[in-house]
This record gives structure tokens, sequence and C-alpha cells, in this order.
């Protein structure tokens, strides 16, 4: 790993890895930036494209690095088709190029559907994960074994650090939200548990089946086909049936979960999911009875993702914590994405998101091409990142969020760059979401799949 990169990197485990300033980092952190360019220009067929296109061949400053940035959206450039018509081979050779690393044909025989692919896959080093796509189609995402490691120390401090708990593997771990079953999601959940959970007691998660990538895109492509009016009268039946079981399971999981949480009280619990989750088991467990004074008055509680959505009360944060008993040091909210492969955790006094030294964060125009004035204070804008400990895939992406970076201390006492926890996304904003270098990356991507 190069000078510049390790720096950055082995500040993970440091206790004050938030303390380093925006004019500490710039330097450092545009020499990382280009390292990493000029070990992967060659190797990533859409880096070097971009780089050709922009005529950049080195990156001696930050404005130099956003021509580099993917948007989001190269992620989800795959042709629909490959998928409807079960295309493996096409797909791996769509992956490789966003890949660093060769990806060597895989045997497709006996493949039955886009699970089967990316378990070949990740018996072959490559773990591909997917974006919810809660807006449309789903991202698949390339990580490597040092990628999956990274996951795992990461999840750890950054909970740590957030939350104020210590790995102490002392609280029972409740999984309270169904998620995707992607390697990264596994990874973290597997790191959280070893950490935190305590050993004598079972983790519980709520009994409904995994979220796979084939249920995800499968139903992404099948709203695509009711959308254009070709999805035929079975899948249609299909499609009502399946949503309706899915629902009668995920009610009766709520009550399960509402159990768990009510036969468990009186322990020191860890819980995780969603808001919306979170929110539904809570007004169970009211309408139970139960409230703070029934449980354990040292609870904790992640929460990963957004609303998605989801209408709730304004109240709602308070409402859950109100229920579980989480004092206000044991709250943490996690500010990342499935493109990212780090956490910038929230702080417990300065209501921001935290940005570590190894993401080098962007603030660009709407439309994503220009790099607005960083010279210090507030400024708001379309965020972007580079995420420094990316090696399965580049680590410069445009994100689909709008956000206020701030360079100046937080109230926590931090001196690093934080977000202010406002964060809202362009296509709820806009009702759509455009980035101005999307459609030729795309194109540039599928040309070569």
């Amino acid at each position: 790993m190069s000078s510049a990169v390790h720096k950055l990197m082995q500040l993970a485990d440091a206790e004050d890895r938030f303390d380093h300033s925006h004019a500490d980092l710039r330097d450092l952190q545009a020499e990382a930036l280009d390292e990493r360019f000029q070990d992967r220009r060659d190797r990533i067929k859409l880096l070097g494209h971009r780089a050709r296109e922009a005529g950049i061949s080195e990156v001696r400053h930050r404005e130099d690095a956003v021509p580099l940035l993917f948007p989001h959206t190269a992620y989800k450039s795959y042709p629909e088709s490959f998928l409807i018509e079960e295309r493996w081979d096409r797909l791996g050779k769509w992956l490789g190029t966003v890949s660093p690393y060769p990806i060597s044909p895989i045997d497709t025989a006996g493949i039955t559907d886009i699970d089967d692919w990316i378990a070949r896959l990740e018996a072959n080093g490559h773990y591909v994960s997917c974006s919810s796509g809660t807006t449309g189609k789903s991202a698949m995402l390339l990580a490597g074994d040092m990628d999956m490691e990274w996951s795992r120390k990461d999840t750890v401090n950054v909970f740590s650090w957030g939350s104020g708990v210590k790995p102490a593997r002392d609280r029972r771990i409740m999984g309270l939200a169904p998620t995707a079953s992607v390697p990264k999601n596994a990874a973290i959940a597997s790191a959280q548990l070893a950490a935190f959970g305590d050993p004598d007691r079972e983790r519980y998660r709520l009994p409904i089946p995994p979220i796979t990538v084939g249920s995800l895109t499968g139903m992404m492509l099948l709203r695509k086909k009711i959308a254009n009016g070709t999805a035929r009268p079975e899948e249609l039946s299909d499609y009502e049936r399946t949503s309706a079981e899915r629902q009668d399971a995920l009610d009766r999981a709520m009550i399960d979960g509402a159990d768990a949480l009510i036969r468990y009280r009186d322990e020191k619990l860890y819980i995780s999911g969603m808001w919306n989750a979170l929110y539904q088991l809570a007004k169970i467990v009211r309408d139970r009875g139960y409230s703070a004074e029934d449980f354990h008055p040292d609870n904790c509680i992640y929460v990963g993702g957004g609303l998605k959505r989801a209408q709730l009360p304004p109240d709602y944060q308070e409402f859950v914590h109100q229920t579980f008993n989480i004092p206000a040091n044991r709250d943490f909210q996690n500010y990342s994405m499935q493109e990212l492969n780090s956490g910038m955790p929230k702080c417990r006094q300065g209501d921001r998101y935290h940005v570590p030294p190894w993401v080098v964060p962007f603030v660009l125009n709407e439309s994503g091409d220009t790099l607005l004035p960083h010279d210090g204070g507030e400024i708001e804008g379309r965020a972007a990142f580079f995420d420094l400990s990316l090696d399965g895939r580049w680590g410069g992406v445009i994100t689909g969020d709008k956000i206020a970076l701030d360079f100046g201390p937080c109230a926590c006492g931090s001196g690093g760059p934080s977000i202010r926890n406002d964060i809202a996304r362009y296509a709820d904003i806009k009702g759509d979401d455009k980035i101005g270098c999307a459609g030729t990356v795309d194109a540039y991507v599928r040309g070569l799949s």
C-alpha cells in the first residue's frame, strides 16, 4: 500500500482520528488521491476512459479528482436484458469495466438465478453487493477480500466511537430489520456480534427470509414490466400473491419482535434496525403496556439507512428512544452507503456526521461537475466522496445526496470535517436526479459490456 494512503488509513484505530482539520489533511489527501489514481488508471477501464477524456495524468489538487469521480449510476449501467436473459457471462464482462482486478470467466453451467452467479463470484474472491433500488434500478457493487476485512474493522470502530459502547461482549443483539443478504451486510453483522454480543445470549433476528440480491433485482425487473405494460397475467398474479405473503410475514415478524423485546427487557440490549421497523415495534410494545421504565437503563441502538420514504410522525425518534430506554449517549446513527466502504458516525453532541481522514469529501454543484470553493466554514451542495479504503473498485463516487459540509470544529470538540444532520436526496427535492457526466459514463460502460 502506498505511503500517503497508509498514513491516512492507519488512523482508523486512533482515538483522535476525527480531530484532524481539513487544513492538516488537504495535502496528504491530495497525495493519496494521486497514488490511488496512478495505481488504478490502467487497471480500471472506466477510470482510464475518464482520465483520457479530461486530459488528466496526475492529481495535484482536489479539483483534479472531480472528473475522475464516478456517478453512482455507473454501477447501475448494466443492460437489464442481461438479467432478463440470464446472460451471466455478459454481466461478468460488465463488472470487469469497473473492477481493478481481472474477473476470470466462471463456469455458468447450472446457474439458476443471479444469487447462484454471485455465489460463484464470491468463491473466486469477488463479492457483489446490491443497493436496495428504492428509486428504481439496483446498483451492483464489487468488493474484494480486503474490503470485507475493512468493513469488519470499521463498523466496530465507528459504532464504539459514536455510541460510547465498548466492545465488551455483554449485550444481547436484537436484529430488528429486514436487510439485504449481501456480503458487506453479512460482514458487518458478524463483526458487531463478535465485538458486542454476549456469547451466552443468542442473537435475535426477525423471523423472515433474507432479502437476497435475486429477490431485489427480480422485483425491480417486474416493476419495469408493469410500468411498460409487458408483464404477463401470471407474473402479475405471482407479484400480488408474493407481495401479500411478504406483508403477512412481516406483520407476524413485527409481533414476534415485539414479544422478544418484552421478553428480554431486563437484559442489556443492542437494538439494530431502521426507523420504520423500530417505530412499528415501539408502537406494539407501547400497546402492550411497556415503555422506558421497563427496559434496561444502558440499552443502545444502531440505526442504519434513512426513512426509505416511510411516512412517520415528527417525533418518531424520540418515541423509539423513550420506548426502549435508549440514553442520549447510546444512540448511534451512521451516514454511509453501499457505494462506500467506510462509515461516518454521528457524534453524541454536535448532531453532525464526522468524516474520517481516509474518506475525502467533495461538495459539488447540483450537476456534479464542479467543485464548490472549500475555503473553510460550511458549504452546501451535492455530496461526493473518495474512500481510500476501497480496494475492489474505484473509491470515488458522486452521490445523489445534498449535504452541508462544515470544516469548522464541532460542538463535540472534534476538529475534522463534519456533515450537518439534514441530508436530503436530490431525487426527493427535484423529482429527479441528473448528474452531468452520468449519461456519457453509462454509455461507455454499457458499450464495453
